[in-house]
């Protein structure tokens, strides 16, 4: 399925800021949303198996935001690749509108999880991981984006403890790094992750290239993470 734009041409990466500045409010997050801009497109355009004919598609790939506090870049994806209409947009956080503060899975087109309270996204996947492996399910990825401050909630560590050990290599993890958690970890973020087994890397979180070489690293019998350092959230 392809969505074009008023000039019947595909969404690129360049209309994002114009769909995104459509959304208006308050509590809008703004800084949460932009961090996670260039992950998100690289995500949806290059890597994810994923589109609006594939919801119900039992192979997909499955991806959960778990900062969700901050949708406003999710939803400018989701309308790009044509999940959700441009049209919803204006209406971001209005009484009446299926794009919430926190994206509702029951609401929005193509959202896996209901997501925004801290802590959540990355033990649902570690969940939704064994789920797909007890179902003999194969080929199936699952990725989960969460931002730096949501380490410091111990239902992470205790996920990151058990996907190594347990091998869940169709599992991987983005940690949108924007200098913004409150506890410092010895080594940085990727040591905390090696440390339980996984496969990690970090790089640039603005740069494609980078970010979909990291995205589609090997990483056999391991799960994946890639921190994506941006810039700070009060730059």
């Amino acid at each position: 399925m392809t969505i074009t734009t008023e000039h019947s041409r595909p969404y690129t990466h360049g209309d994002l800021p114009r769909l995104m500045g459509l959304m208006t409010g308050d509590e809008k997050h703004g800084p949460a949303a932009t961090s996670t801009l260039d992950v998100l497109w690289v995500l949806y355009d290059r890597v994810l198996r994923v589109g609006p004919e594939r919801m119900g598609d039992p192979e997909r790939d499955r991806f959960l935001l778990s900062k969700g506090h901050g949708p406003m870049a999710y939803y400018a994806v989701l309308a790009a690749k044509g999940f959700v209409p441009v049209e919803w947009l204006p209406g971001f956080g209005s009484y009446d509108s299926p794009l919430g503060h926190h994206p509702d899975r029951v609401l929005v087109p193509g959202a896996e999880i209901g997501s925004g309270s801290l802590g959540h996204g990355l033990p649902i996947a570690v969940g939704t991981a064994l789920g797909l492996r007890a179902q003999g399910r194969t080929e199936p990825r699952v990725w989960v984006l969460v931002g730096d401050a949501e380490l410091d909630e111990g239902s992470n560590h205790e996920a990151i403890a058990f996907a190594g050990p347990a091998g869940l290599d169709r599992l991987h993890t983005v940690v949108v790094d924007n200098s913004s958690a409150s506890h410092a970890r010895p080594g940085g973020i990727a040591a905390r992750f090696e440390a339980a087994g996984w496969s990690t890397v970090t790089v640039d979180g603005r740069d494609h290239a980078a970010l979909y070489a990291a995205f589609t690293s090997p990483h056999p019998g391991r799960p994946h993470v890639v921190v994506a350092q941006v810039e700070p959230k009060s730059a």
